[in-house]
C-alpha cells in the first residue's frame, strides 16, 4: 500500500523559511462524537467532587485527531502539502448538548 504524503498543519499564517507558492483555498473538517450515559455520570461525579474528567478528555482528543485527519485528507485531495492558519473550535451540540463536535478550518497551500 502506498503511503499518503504528509500534510503540515499549523495554526500560524506562515511557516518560517517555507514560502507559500500557491493558495488552494479553504479546507475544513468536523468530527462529531456522541457521549454516553456512563461518561455523563462520571462527568457529573467529577463536577460534584472536583477534578478532571479523563473520559471526556479522551473523547475530545479522539474527535480532534479525527477532525485533523479529515482536514489533511481534504487538503491532500486538492494537491496541498500544508494547511496554514488552522482554527479549532469545540462545541457541545444536540439535545441537551450530549454530542461533542470539533470543527477545524484552514487554508490549503503548496509550500
Amino acid at each position: 500500500m502506498a503511503r499518503e504524503p504528509d500534510i503540515l498543519i499549523v495554526t500560524t499564517d506562515f511557516i518560517e523559511g517555507r514560502p507559500v507558492r500557491q493558495h488552494l483555498g479553504m479546507v475544513s473538517s468536523q468530527a462529531i462524537l456522541g457521549a454516553n450515559v456512563v461518561l455523563d455520570l462520571m462527568a457529573a461525579l467529577r463536577d460534584f467532587f472536583g477534578g478532571r474528567s479523563k473520559s471526556y478528555e479522551r473523547v475530545l482528543a479522539r474527535a480532534r485527531a479525527d477532525a485533523l485527519e479529515g482536514l489533511a485528507r481534504e487538503a491532500r485531495e486538492i494537491g496541498a502539502n500544508a494547511v496554514i492558519g488552522v482554527d479549532l473550535d469545540y462545541h457541545a451540540i444536540g439535545p441537551n448538548g450530549q454530542m461533542l463536535m470539533v470543527a477545524v478550518n484552514g487554508s490549503a497551500v503548496v509550500l
